[in-house]
């Protein structure tokens, strides 16, 4: 099959199943931005989406799309070293117009897979598969506030939230308009713009998760006792 195959096919999914976390990444960065006017809302919306079957089959669908995404995306790295052959040993300077981001994909991608593994431990964990599983945990599986306030009262884990935000905002500042590409939408005009789209887009969702870490992180988000 050419989706699997040829080079074209696996940037094809590639750009697909990208585009697909993007939104997810929009839906739940505009739902963390709750978290920071009421925390009885915020909760309100972790307990629709528990342990309900359609946030579960919605949660296997974004680990699908993870996985597909993650193993093309090592596929076609080791395809561009093994056709760069002796040169990929070679210490060069990068390419003029070449972004710092495409050279370092990989790297990228890495500390991107790291920090959702991170994040998977702090929320999913306590949260979902808490309810799914019954386990016990510090917290109400429903209490998406209370694991906030954990996490980002923590130093720690707010400077590793925010080294995982700025490795996502690279890599996506360079996936946005390379998806694009490969599926088509790469006209002369529209390729400048799809650029321009895509920083802008990547800054302000990354901001939306950035400042939900920071409020938390010098306790200026609102009280969960006040909420109530």
């Amino acid at each position: 099959m050419w989706l699997c195959n040829s080079s074209i096919g696996r940037k094809v999914v590639m750009s697909v199943t990208g585009v697909a976390l993007i939104l997810f990444l929009t839906f739940h960065g505009c739902m963390n931005m709750v978290a920071l006017f009421s925390a009885e809302g915020y909760n309100m919306i972790c307990e629709f989406l528990g342990a309900n079957w359609y946030a579960v089959f919605a949660t296997l669908g974004l680990a699908a799309l993870a996985v597909v995404h993650i193993v093309y995306a090592f596929l076609l790295t080791m395809q561009n070293m093994k056709a760069r052959g002796n040169s990929k040993y070679e210490v060069t300077s990068r390419p003029k117009g070449v972004e710092w981001a495409s050279q370092n994909m990989l790297v990228l991608g890495i500390v991107v897979l790291l920090g959702l593994l991170l994040h998977f431990w702090n929320f999913w964990y306590n949260m979902m598969f808490a309810e799914v599983t019954g386990i016990s945990v510090v917290h109400d599986p429903a209490d998406g506030f209370a694991y906030i306030s954990d996490t980002f009262s923590n130093p720690l884990f707010s400077v590793l939230y925010i080294v995982w935000l700025v490795a996502i905002w690279f890599h996506l500042s360079h996936g946005f308009w390379s998806a694009m590409q490969t599926l088509g939408w790469n006209g002369k005009v529209w390729f400048n713009r799809w650029k321009v789209i895509g920083i802008v887009y990547t800054t302000l969702l990354m901001l939306a998760f950035l400042v939900v870490v920071l409020a938390f992180w010098f306790g200026i988000a609102p009280s969960l006792c006040c909420a109530y």
